[in-house]
């Protein structure tokens, strides 16, 4: 009678439980997949993010009669791309300035100045930035720059589609082996993922509870 007592008392394993906490562990198991996948993607975003040398070879100067307006045309700035500004600080400067201080070459008051003779600046923002040299004279004589980033999408045309047709390659100067181009499709492949995250997660978590 003892004997036949105790089996009553072991609880048998629900086949029901069983499989729900396997399908549970399948899914956090996808979730991290996930989550590793991102950190990968997010890596490769700022690894392909450009670096452009204002001027290229000839970098910021007075010099060669660069139109760094037609500079400009044949690249693709977007979000996350750092600009260089390469000169001598002895007799230039960088500054950022507004659109009418930029077309009438005031540096008055500019937003930003820059002196190290090689300054680094983040895109942080779609739309237009305009740079140019203070020093008297230099901004008039063409050392000015207007940087345009860009709204595109995965499917938006390459910088090559986007270039100037009119550009002569006699007033700009050879590509810098550092301008690397962005990967757009990565980038929308990466928006698209962020979006679609957080109902993948809520629908594994859904599932585990």
């Amino acid at each position: 009678m003892c004997k036949l007592s105790s089996q009553k008392g072991i609880k048998t394993p629900n086949l029901k439980d069983k499989r729900h906490k396997q399908q549970g562990l399948e899914t956090m198991g996808l979730v991290e997949r996930i989550v590793a996948l991102f950190m990968v993607m997010a890596i490769l975003q700022v690894s392909y993010a450009a670096v452009y040398k204002v001027g290229d070879s000839a970098g910021w100067t007075t010099l060669g009669k660069i139109d760094y307006k037609k500079w400009a045309a044949t690249k693709n700035f977007q979000i996350g791309d750092t600009i260089i500004f390469e000169y001598n600080e002895k007799f230039h400067n960088v500054m950022r300035v507004t659109h009418a201080m930029y077309k009438s070459c005031n540096a008055s008051s500019p937003i930003a100045t820059f002196t190290t003779g090689k300054d680094s600046i983040n895109i942080t923002n779609h739309g237009h930035h305009f740079f140019f040299c203070g020093v008297p004279g230099h901004c008039e004589a063409g050392q000015k720059v207007d940087i345009n980033a860009l709204k595109v999408s995965a499917d938006a045309p390459t910088s090559s589609a986007l270039a100037s047709p009119t550009v002569q390659a006699s007033n700009v100067p050879a590509p810098s082996p550092s301008n690397a181009h962005p990967l757009i499709a990565l980038k929308g492949a990466f928006a698209m993922m962020s979006l679609a995250m957080p109902i993948i997660l809520s629908l594994a978590f859904s599932s585990y509870v």
